[in-house]
């Protein structure tokens, strides 16, 4: 069941770039949505009160080298899965008509989205680590063809820091396996690994540099801000929405899930590394002019929600970790969309420009609904799924860091504050005569936001339906953390304290 969510779109690429097809579009578009449709499925089928790996797929493979095809799903990849197979759909409807060379540019789409679900999916450290990389050249093709403006210098900066981040994650991998002795990548062997403390705290430290480039959280941000703005409304989707997740996917799985004690070491500055991402993210999203570069540096500072979560290590953050990843996925999406229907209406991203698109005659009045929809959810407006993800994370994290989290709430308000300039200047005030009259917006180029706006809405009033599926694979993550470690290097408190919120939560205490 889980092969079908890698080598379908992967067939479904190699079909498009040679067979003779008129309907490129469409045909990328049925491949995507059976993917969906059959994610769909597994959910329909998945257990979520199972903390353990489900659809669970073996078969020899190079086992002198061990590695080996071993692929399963829990409760922290399966929302993931979810969010890459939406967003790859999202992202196709999203595309052009009329777009340059496009046998290749929807083969690649497809081909990332089957090598992001492999290493959602991959149970062996080094077929995780093929996968991983996969993506990284299709990324760099679909940036570089089909981007705009400094499109070479943003593809090859994007290159070299996914390149290093991929070489520190294997030198990682190859080191943990190497001084463990083991004959085997495959992650279960793994997992209760005796290294001495100070070479986990090592070996951790290359993981998360790795997967924090990814991500990515400062000082390692630098690549995105330069990579999103050049990347086309698609690429950006797919980066902002699925790639990122990504990394934040890899420091758990492989940080937290390899190195518990080293994770609980270095906890307390893993929450100040989230705090300055925070807050870092959002002054400079204020200063910014272009609303695409101020979506993007938003980006950055939410993903620090994220560390935070994971940092404070209660079952309650860590739900509230894993649910933030889908919600800003959903976020970003639309706001990328968005930003490219106003972009491809008025001609510019310009904040000094835009004006009055409110109009309900002349402007772009549904567009502007759904973007103050998409700013009120990235702030975190009750009712709407961004708000679910960081109030959990902020009620598990309080605890245990309470100024990083205080500090992190700050970095909510300063959220509300750069997204209120966004819609002030870019929906309200008096229309400018001389650029009025803009292009129509069709209901096709709605739909795209009008699903996600549905989706963003919809588990923001019923966040069970979200939350269900990663709380007792959270819950068990938890429990792995060595209980007794001394207070000064781990946290505040031991994680098995009641104040830290340590233990089984029961569904409707979150609901």
């Amino acid at each position: 069941m889980l092969s079908t969510l890698i080598w379908f779109p992967v067939l479904g690429a190699i079909a498009i770039a040679v067979l003779p097809l008129r309907q490129l579009k469409l045909a990328a578009l049925t491949i995507s949505g059976i993917v969906l449709l059959w994610t769909l499925w597994i959910a329909h089928q998945f257990n979520f009160t199972n903390s353990l790996l489900q659809f669970q797929e073996y078969l020899p493979w190079l086992e002198t080298l061990g590695l080996n095809y071993q692929l399963g799903v829990d409760g922290l990849s399966f929302p993931l899965l979810m969010l890459n197979s939406l967003l790859t759909w999202i992202a196709l409807y999203s595309s052009k008509e009329e777009i340059e060379r496009p046998r290749l540019f929807y083969s690649l789409i497809l081909l990332v989205s089957g090598a992001v679900a492999g290493a959602f999916l991959a149970q062996n450290l080094l077929l995780f680590f093929l996968f991983y990389e996969v993506e990284l050249v299709p990324f760099y093709l679909l940036i570089s063809i089909w981007g705009g403006e400094k499109r070479d210098y943003a593809a090859m900066k994007f290159l070299l820091y996914t390149a290093l981040s991929g070489a520190l994650i294997l030198v990682a991998f190859l080191g943990l396996v190497w001084l463990q002795g083991a004959d085997s990548f495959a992650y279960d062997a793994l997992m209760g690994q005796s290294l001495p403390l100070w070479v986990q705290i090592v070996l951790l430290s290359l993981v998360l540099v790795g997967f924090g480039i990814k991500i990515p959280l400062v000082p390692l941000h630098t690549w995105l801000p330069d990579t999103y703005v050049a990347a086309s409304t698609p690429v950006a989707i797919l980066l902002g929405g699925v790639l990122a997740k990504l990394g934040a996917y890899g420091i758990f799985r492989f940080g937290l899930g390899l190195f518990p004690e080293a994770w609980a070491t270095l906890a307390p500055g893993l929450a100040t590394w989230a705090t300055v991402s925070v807050l870092y993210g959002a002054m400079v999203a204020i200063a910014q002019k272009d609303i695409k570069r101020m979506v993007a540096y938003s980006s950055i500072g939410h993903m620090g929600y994220i560390l935070l979560g994971g940092a404070a290590l209660t079952a309650l953050s860590l739900v509230g970790a894993v649910t933030q990843m889908v919600a800003h996925g959903l976020i970003l999406a639309i706001l990328f969309h968005l930003v490219g229907v106003i972009e491809t209406k008025v001609g510019t991203r310009d904040l000094d420009v835009l004006n009055g698109l409110m109009n309900p005659v002349r402007g772009l009045p549904m567009v502007s609904a759904l973007l103050i929809l998409g700013g009120m959810a990235s702030a975190g407006i009750p009712g709407l799924v961004g708000f679910v993800s960081e109030f959990l994370v902020f009620q598990g994290s309080y605890s245990v860091f309470p100024l990083q989290t205080l500090l992190c709430v700050v970095g909510t308000g300063l959220t509300a504050v750069y997204f209120v300039i966004l819609l002030n200047r870019t929906c309200f005030g008096k229309l400018d005569n001389a650029i009025a009259y803009f292009p129509k917006v069709e209901w096709r180029e709605r739909v795209p936001a009008l699903i996600l706006a549905l989706t963003i809405l919809f588990l923001g009033i019923q966040p069970t339906w979200l939350v269900r599926w990663t709380e007792s694979t959270t819950t068990a993550m938890v429990a792995t953390v060595p209980p007794s470690q001394p207070t000064t290097a781990l946290v505040s408190r031991p994680v098995n304290t009641p104040q830290t919120v340590g233990w089984v939560v029961p569904s409707n205490s979150i609901k």
